[in-house]
């Protein structure tokens, strides 16, 4: 889901899918609980962005924008919406989910297989890894990053080696879910 427009708005509660009821095998008694999200708070957005990510970690923003030749990893000033830093990808990169784990960010790319790790503080690479498959969201669930590809399957890697640790499929009481995308980790739940 890519957030396009002047403001971006926080939410007492997000509408997602509990990783527990959800990633159940289908039956009658683990049906998915149905959250609402109320809005409490608007922020001004820099309109051009194409988001593909969002994380606030330690009361700072982090925002992965996309397409091609336009992608960024960005920390913004939430009471301002202004860039405090950037770093640009390469034109062949479109730039989707991020995650924040310690003093790491990990920023996925859409159709290159390939993930970027940078330094949390200086925002230069670090490092990178590959996936199979496109990448869509991701998240950290404190141990394991949690990568979408727009399937209904979750992906749980090991952020050191990347390895593929579990799969999870997510699904409703119609079925699995599909085009799973920005990824968020909240109270134990994705």
């Amino acid at each position: 889901m890519a957030l396009r427009g002047r403001t971006i708005t926080a939410l007492t509660a997000l509408a997602f899918i509990g990783a527990t009821s959800a990633c159940a095998q289908k039956d009658d008694a683990q049906l998915p609980e149905h959250l609402t999200a109320r809005a409490v708070a608007a922020y001004p957005h820099d309109i051009g962005a194409f988001t593909q990510g969002l994380v606030i970690h330690d009361g700072s923003l982090y925002e992965s924008t996309g397409q091609y030749g336009r992608s960024s990893l960005r920390l913004v000033d939430l009471s301002s919406g202004g860039i405090e830093k950037i770093s640009r990808l390469t034109r062949e990169y479109f730039a989707e989910g991020i995650a924040v784990v310690d003093d790491k960010i990990y920023q996925l790319t859409w159709q290159s297989g390939i993930g970027i790790v940078y330094d949390r503080m200086t925002f230069n690479t670090i490092g990178s890894f590959h996936y199979e498959g496109e990448g869509w969201g991701l998240t950290f669930d404190g141990t394991r990053l949690v990568l979408s590809d727009g399937s209904a399957n979750l992906r749980f890697l090991d952020p050191q080696g990347f390895e593929v640790t579990r799969t999870v499929q997510v699904h409703d009481e119609s079925g699995p879910v599909v085009r799973l995308n920005e990824l968020e980790y909240i109270n134990g739940e994705v």
